[in-house]
């Protein structure tokens, strides 16, 4: 099993818009995919972390269903829209994927 880590920073006073993006993602986009993301959990920083920093982390069985996900919304059309209103509330650039192995 593997965890897939989505971060990114949202802009000054849109943390709360972020995170609610990140929601509707889950619930009319992720899950058109191939993952299981009604057990995705979203975290933000707090202490020694910046408050800013959100994450989305989901259970992957392996690098290749990352992948067909990666394809997979890729042809979403709703996709497309959302990232344009998700690029409203998110620092430019902050975003990227961490893929951890679960080892117990």
């Amino acid at each position: 099993m593997m965890i897939a880590r989505w971060h990114f920073d949202a802009k000054f006073g849109h943390k709360s818009d972020a995170i609610g993006l990140v929601r509707e993602w889950d619930e009319q986009i992720g899950r058109q995919t191939n993952l299981e993301t009604k057990e995705a959990r979203i975290v933000t920083g707090s202490v020694g972390a910046k408050e800013s920093h959100v994450e989305m982390e989901l259970k992957i069985g392996g690098l290749n269903e990352l992948q067909e996900f990666f394809d997979r919304i890729s042809s979403i059309e709703m996709h497309d829209d959302w990232g344009k209103r998700m690029s409203e509330v998110v620092v430019s650039g902050s975003t990227y994927w961490e893929v951890m192995r679960e080892v117990a």
